[in-house]
């Protein structure tokens, strides 16, 4: 069975950062498309980042240049680095696994496992 875990949301000033973790098991990440997405209250769930199975990336438009999607296929996790936290930003972000060949992975139903979530807060 496919588990995802987020870890380190929170709450930080504007213009801060913070790191969030998704360890997954059940799957390995080097066969596997991962991506962040991000819901905030009232809104749909929309893409943050993606990266695939050989570590090439993709970004939201309106966080390139201040996220960073990595992972560690040894640690089987995947982590987002977000610089320069803009209250825009605040909403519960979550990882998912993809296990399509569809190419289509800033859509939410291109991810068949979801973490459970975690807490973003940039206060203004």
């Amino acid at each position: 069975q496919v588990q995802l875990v987020e870890s380190g949301g929170g709450l930080v000033q504007a213009g801060g950062s913070l790191s969030l973790s998704c360890a997954v098991s059940g799957r390995t990440l080097s066969r596997t498309v991962m991506g962040w997405f991000r819901q905030a209250p009232g809104k749909e769930r929309g893409f943050v980042a993606a990266i695939s199975w050989s570590g090439s990336t993709d970004y939201a438009d309106v966080v390139k240049g201040r996220f960073t999607i990595s992972k560690d296929n040894a640690k089987n996790t995947v982590y987002l680095q977000m610089n320069s936290l803009k209250p825009e930003d605040t909403a519960v972000y979550y990882c998912a696994a993809s296990t399509s060949n569809s190419g289509a992975y800033r859509f939410v139903n291109a991810y068949t496992y979801w973490g459970q979530g975690t807490q973003v807060t940039a206060s203004s």
